[in-house]
């Protein structure tokens, strides 16, 4: 259990603020900003003393994206799935939500696409680690004495 949960329980509110965020979430102080400040993070709450206080929903939409930044997708890509999954979860229009399973398999299958790429890049880019490994006697011997 982190510290920012511990909190998050004795607090009894459910909110969090944005250092305990971060530490939850594994993200920095400054990346929490920065996707609240490009529209990916929804506006958190403030206090009357102006900080910021985040739920649920944003620890959930700050994991996705967190999921979707390694594999290269753009922050205006992040914003439609999230606005989807938003969607998803929250409209009540059988069209809309409808376009929101849609637009999540898309990107599902994007996603799929990507992680596919990624590991036939790591193994072209990673030699056989049998291969490569010293065996004793072809270990070199460290040098004693003066150089």
């Amino acid at each position: 259990m982190t510290s920012a949960t511990k909190t998050r329980k004795s607090a009894g509110d459910g909110l969090l603020q944005i250092g305990e965020v971060a530490e939850e979430v594994g993200l920095s102080l400054r990346t929490v900003r920065y996707y609240e400040e490009v529209g990916l993070l929804s506006p958190p709450t403030r206090t009357s003393g102006g900080f910021r206080l985040y739920g649920d929903a944003h620890l959930e939409q700050l994991k996705t994206i967190k999921q979707m930044k390694p594999l290269d997708f753009s922050i205006e890509e992040m914003r439609e799935l999230l606005a989807a999954r938003s969607d998803l979860e929250t409209s009540s229009g059988a069209r809309r939500r409808a376009a929101a399973r849609e637009t999540l398999g898309r990107f599902g299958d994007l996603a799929a696409e990507r992680c596919t790429d990624l590991r036939r890049r790591l193994r072209s880019a990673t030699p056989d680690r049998r291969a490569s490994r010293p065996t004793p006697s072809t270990t070199p011997t460290p040098r004693r004495g003066p150089w």
